[in-house]
């Protein structure tokens, strides 16, 4: 699907509409092509399973047929790697991977999407920036029959979180998986990665060793501003595993001549300002012959490693003391006329409202426009355009989602929607695409992920120790600086640099 296809039940025959990615049956056999032996496939796939068979799918991918009876099918695969948006006018359906492509020059802006993008820095599915064009949420599949269209998941995060294996045999089986991911994402050509100096990145440029059995070639981005730069860790990683390793390091000079070109190449507003480096990373990759290159996002999001989910564990630790120390004692005391003075019980205060918000309302007790107040960052007539609780509602449902006992596992699935799907994965989609070349997540490989819903809870969070097993499993294969080291990434000093640099300050 080049351009959008509009799209009728009358069409003449069943056809593949549209194909794109690495889809893969449990046999391992790939989808990817548009002859009739896929067509007859993806039919099995999804007829007389409601849609649900796509759940066997394995691998990034987006796809459209025409059924025998004349329905129009489409779905994406669970982390939105690949997009479909779709708009419905006068009985037919419009389908394309970007939204600007289905959007005409005419086209209404949403100003509940302005409000959502202000809110989240990204427009979540399943809205865009455009009005009456939509966006398939990840794991979702849509049947468009006789001018109704209907949208619905096929796949949700199910956790088993049992005990059962020894802690060797997962670690051995683990690294099996990861060997398999790396392997599955090479293309065949000189192999490459972003390198951060982070746990997921490095585990990437070893495995590419160990796979190929030649050194990676490494990627990485540093910053002149202090607390910023880690570019000694990827440094490490890099002699460590005898990378061929490459270096570039951004300025505030080209932040003013980049940001223009970056923000143009994405279909609708994003705010991931991490797109930047990711961008030059992505240049310098392309421009030494790499074709594809492997990044190491969803290793925090499967296996713990965010530090709000230790933070969220604290506070639900509270809701364990009874409730008469509770409401009897702490909170009388931390309510206290003038205890807003005394900066411990300002603190305790602090703490007993988060811990006694429920998630994932707690999350977003300080988004940034709630904060400096929603009525001075919009006017009362846009205000009067909007739902101010349509995100908080949908971050509820996607809580809600998951079938689990564990709120560490339910925040792990809450960001497979909202920090991978909804932000990251878009920011590396974009900017690789922009400089030319593809792009694979080891991290996401579907195997991994059914790993690491039936890894023990804490297994992922041990007491408040980030990524417990992650670590574990590969300790002696990262170098022990990169296992003890804080989580950093490739985070923009911005704030630093337009205070200092005027022509950025200006932009």
């Amino acid at each position: 699907m080049n351009n959008n296809q509009i799209l009728e039940n009358t069409m003449a025959a069943p056809q593949l509409i549209h194909i794109s990615g690495s889809p893969r049956l449990p046999n391992g056999k790939l989808l990817t092509d548009a002859g009739q032996e896929a067509l007859e496939a993806w039919q099995r796939i999804v007829d007389g399973t409601g849609g649900q068979g796509l759940a066997d799918v394995a691998g990034d991918f987006s796809v459209a047929l025409a059924m025998p009876d004349g329905r129009i099918v489409f779905a994406i695969d669970r982390f939105a790697v690949r997009t479909l948006c779709y708009r419905v006018s006068a009985g037919k359906i419009e389908l394309a991977p970007r939204a600007d492509e289905l959007a005409g020059s005419a086209q209404p802006i949403d100003p509940q999407a302005i409000f959502d993008y202000l809110y989240f820095h990204a427009i979540p599915s399943p809205r865009t920036i455009y009005q009456n064009v939509l966006r398939l949420p990840p794991g979702h599949f849509g049947v468009f029959d006789n001018g109704r269209l209907s949208i619905q998941p096929y796949w949700k995060p199910t956790f088993t979180e049992g005990q059962g294996a020894f802690f060797d045999t997962l670690r051995d089986e683990f690294r099996g998986l990861l060997h398999n991911a790396t392997a599955r994402h090479l293309d065949g050509c000189k192999a490459g990665c972003f390198l951060s100096g982070g746990t997921d990145s490095s585990t990437v440029a070893g495995m590419i060793g160990e796979v190929t059995g030649k050194p990676a070639a490494t990627y990485s981005i540093g910053f002149e501003a202090e607390g910023y730069d880690e570019m000694e860790f990827a440094r490490l990683v890099a002699r460590h595993f005898k990378t061929e390793h490459h270096e570039y390091y951004v300025t505030p000079d080209d932040l003013v001549r980049s940001i223009p070109e970056v923000a143009r190449s994405y279909d609708q507003p994003f705010g991931n300002s991490s797109a930047l480096p990711a961008y030059y990373c992505a240049r310098m990759a392309k421009e030494d012959g790499i074709t594809r290159i492997l990044a190491g996002d969803g290793g925090d999001e499967l296996f713990g490693g965010n530090t709000r989910y230790a933070k969220h564990r604290i506070f639900d630790l509270y809701q364990c003391a009874p409730g008469f120390i509770r409401k009897g004692l702490i909170e009388p005391i931390v309510g206290m006329p003038g205890a807003a003075g005394i900066s411990l019980l300002r603190k305790a205060a602090s703490y007993t409202e988060q811990a006694n918000t429920p998630m994932p309302d707690r999350l977003e007790m300080y988004n940034l426009i709630k904060r400096l107040g929603i009525e001075r960052v919009f006017t009362k007539p846009f205000l009067e355009q909007v739902d101010l609780q349509s995100p908080l509602n949908q971050q509820r449902e996607v809580w809600a989602s998951p079938e689990t006992g564990s709120a560490t596992n339910r925040h792990l699935a809450f960001d497979w929607r909202y920090t991978l799907a909804e932000s990251d994965l878009p920011k590396v989609l974009g900017t690789t695409r922009l400089a030319g070349i593809d792009v694979g997540f080891p991290m996401l490989d579907s195997e991994l992920l059914a790993f690491s819903m039936r890894l023990p809870v804490d297994y992922k969070l041990k007491g408040t120790k980030l990524r417990w097993f992650f670590k574990e499993a590969l300790r002696g294969f990262l170098p022990d600086e990169v296992l003890t080291k804080k989580k950093q990434g490739f985070g923009l000093p911005f704030g630093v640099w337009a205070t200092r640099h005027e022509p950025l300050r200006k932009l």
